[in-house]
């Protein structure tokens, strides 16, 4: 049994001991009717406690006088007991023999509140509901009012809709005396701790009672605190020092001021970079950073924004080497940290822990789900596939697909994306082979693919491969099956090219070899399709007239016909003396972004400018359009190149 549970029955309970008829008189009658004597007997063991004794003392009583004048007051206790002993049905035959015999009794209201209380441990909910709201229309005693508003706010919370139990709290606490005002508080507590910011908010709308105020005002900085919002925890836990001083949570309130605005000081226009300045990774290390000192240069060049600071760290090749340098930039409070391009796991975990976003280069496979402050702005094979496919299916027309891929991870990686990414856009893959990355000849997946691989039995010869009509008008010819030469009786049969495209995720030196032989086994006329890695020169230098018309995606192409790349090529290339790649344009897009979001004054906290780029939308970059997702992974427009001649052309 979890906790909220046992405070919800040790509540329940306390409530049931209330319910005692408070006009039962239990001194001793100064005209004795018939009954009193027993009456008062089972009274002074009900007070005592002593439950089983004192249900059999009212129900002699019920037995002897059905009509005494204390027979509502005698079923009144004997429901409260059952309700104790966890008999709720017959406890709800009481209250309705009671209802039913004694309709003008005093105890009427009472009885019907103890309706409610065995419709709730017997987890009726609706019921109890339904019968609340006939009796707030009653014009009944207001003891009676709080008492059903109470059991509103437990069966509301046993529904685990905290809000509305909050709301009957509040009733009940409006229209209590104490000391029940205490036990309604201890509920209410309870209740608004279960509410998320949203519902939080909500309340503190229409709520006008000073006293749940106070709570909700508290919780709310706590709730924005666990959303690692902590500009907003301060404002509200301020609010509430400042609302509420003699408040009981005062002093804890303080202590997260200070506690959290230690969390949020930091340097806003201060971004830290983790690239591999040396070591193996070096050369991608330096290309990032030329495109991020280049974006940096552009945006202090621009005399309303306030000057932007990088604090570079050289995390090599060692991930060792790459916590050393995240915690010194933790250290020097920066705002938010661009990289690491390569082993970005730990980085992005200290990142998190300390609530700063981390926005990583990298294709790592779940980067994003170590939490809500590490994003992704890279090309990832995922948008590489959605792109091509896309493209394939809806503008091409393709239907039927084959892949050719290398048995690694990086080809089987590609293979099941594409494969499931033309199922989702209604076509087929009908044809699937892999090959040894190690070897020069593919001739036999090239031949799987097309039905030339396995020798086919004389018996089935005609069915897979039906002759020319030429071939049977010859046939039929006297002498004919003499005439034929050696090699037509040796000759192989037709390939089966029953796909449209083929996708081939390999690097240029070894799509350069498959491309040629592709043409060989007849596979002419399927567009050729392959991923950014194909964009590269010494693919048309290796193939040459078989590589035609392929098309491939990229995430950045410098001979784009945008003018905003144009214009970031011309730039770069001038300062440069170089034109830029999809590393620089990539962190210099990362960059921009970054150093906007700083200089926005309505962003205050590291937490805001989470929220920042996660509300982007369709950010104009040199890379195309980039929205980041839920999850913190970019979304981006890619590139659609096709080869023609010596050179790559955009499809637009």
């Amino acid at each position: 049994m979890n906790t909220r549970k046992i405070i919800v029955i040790i509540f329940a309970i306390l409530f049931v001991l209330s319910c005692a008829p408070k006009k039962v008189v239990v001194t001793e009658p100064k005209a004795v009717a018939p009954g009193d004597e027993l009456f008062f007997k089972a009274e002074k063991t009900f007070k005592v406690q002593s439950y089983g004794k004192a249900l059999e003392y009212y129900k002699q009583y019920m037995d002897q006088y059905p009509n005494g004048p204390s027979a509502a007051a005698a079923l009144l206790r004997i429901g409260t007991i059952n309700i104790m002993l966890e008999n709720y049905a017959e406890a709800r035959g009481n209250f309705n023999r009671l209802l039913s015999e004694y309709p003008g009794s005093e105890y009427v209201a009472g009885a019907k509140v103890g309706i409610l209380n065995a419709y709730y441990y017997e987890g009726k909910y609706s019921e109890v509901i339904q019968l609340a709201s006939v009796i707030l229309e009653e014009p009944v005693a207001r003891e009676y009012i709080a008492r059903t508003y109470g059991i509103l706010g437990d069966t509301y919370l046993a529904m685990e809709s905290p809000e509305d139990a909050v709301y009957f709290y509040t009733m009940a606490y409006k229209n209590s005396e104490a000391p029940r005002k205490e036990i309604i508080i201890e509920k209410l507590k309870t209740a608004v701790n279960l509410l998320d910011t949203t519902d939080i908010v909500a309340l503190l709308g229409h709520l006008e009672e000073d006293l749940p105020r106070g709570y909700l005002t508290y919780q709310l900085g706590l709730s924005y605190a666990a959303e690692e919002n902590y500009d907003e925890a301060i404002r509200a836990l301020s609010e509430f020092v400042k609302e509420y001083p003699e408040h009981e949570n005062i002093q804890q309130a303080k202590v997260l001021i200070e506690e959290f605005s230690e969390k949020t000081f930091y340097q806003r226009t201060t971004i830290g970079c983790l690239l591999p300045l040396s070591g193996r990774y070096k050369v991608y290390g330096n290309r990032a950073l030329k495109g991020i000192e280049f974006a940096m240069a552009q945006i202090n060049s621009r005399t309303e924004n306030e000057p932007v600071q990088l604090i570079i760290k050289d995390t090599g090749s060692d991930p060792g080497r790459i916590v050393s340098a995240v915690e010194a930039l933790v250290q020097k409070r920066v705002a938010a940290i661009i990289g690491p391009l390569v082993n970005p796991g730990s980085a992005a975990v200290i990142a998190q822990e300390n609530g700063i976003p981390i926005i990583t280069i990298t294709q790592k496979e779940k980067i994003t789900e170590i939490g809500d402050n590490v994003f992704r702005n890279f090309l990832t094979p995922e948008m590489q596939v959605k792109t091509i496919v896309s493209y394939a299916a809806d503008e091409l027309g393709v239907r039927n697909f084959a892949i050719l891929y290398p048995e690694e991870k990086y080809g089987r990686t590609f293979m099941n994306l594409f494969w499931d990414e033309v199922i989702h856009h209604g076509g087929k893959v009908v044809g699937v082979e892999s090959y040894d990355p190690a070897h020069t000849d593919f001739a036999a997946p090239i031949k799987k693919l097309v039905g030339l691989y396995y020798e086919v039995p004389e018996d089935l010869q005609e069915i897979v491969r039906p002759p020319k009509e030429e071939e049977t008008e010859k046939a039929e010819e006297p002498g004919a099956e003499e005439r034929k030469t050696e090699a037509e009786k040796d000759e192989e049969p037709e390939a089966i090219v029953d796909f449209e495209a083929i996708f081939i995720p390999d690097a240029p030196n070894k799509a350069g070899l498959i491309v040629p032989q592709l043409a060989y086994y007849d596979i002419e006329d399927a567009f050729l399709l392959g991923t950014n890695l194909w964009h590269s020169l010494k693919l048309v230098e290796m193939a040459k007239e078989y590589v035609q018309g392929a098309i491939m995606p990229d995430g950045f192409f410098s001979d784009s016909k945008s003018v905003r790349t144009r214009e970031f090529v011309r730039y770069f290339e001038q300062t440069y003396g170089e034109k830029p790649g999809i590393i620089e344009a990539t962190t210099f897009d990362t960059a921009m972004m970054l150093f906007k979001i700083v200089n926005n004054p309505d962003v205050r906290s590291r937490s805001a400018i989470k929220y920042e780029l996660l509300n982007l939308r369709n950010y104009p970059g040199v890379t195309g359009l980039t929205t980041f997702d839920d999850t913190g992974d970019a979304q981006k427009q890619l590139s659609l190149l096709q080869i023609e001649g010596k050179r790559f052309v955009e499809i637009e």
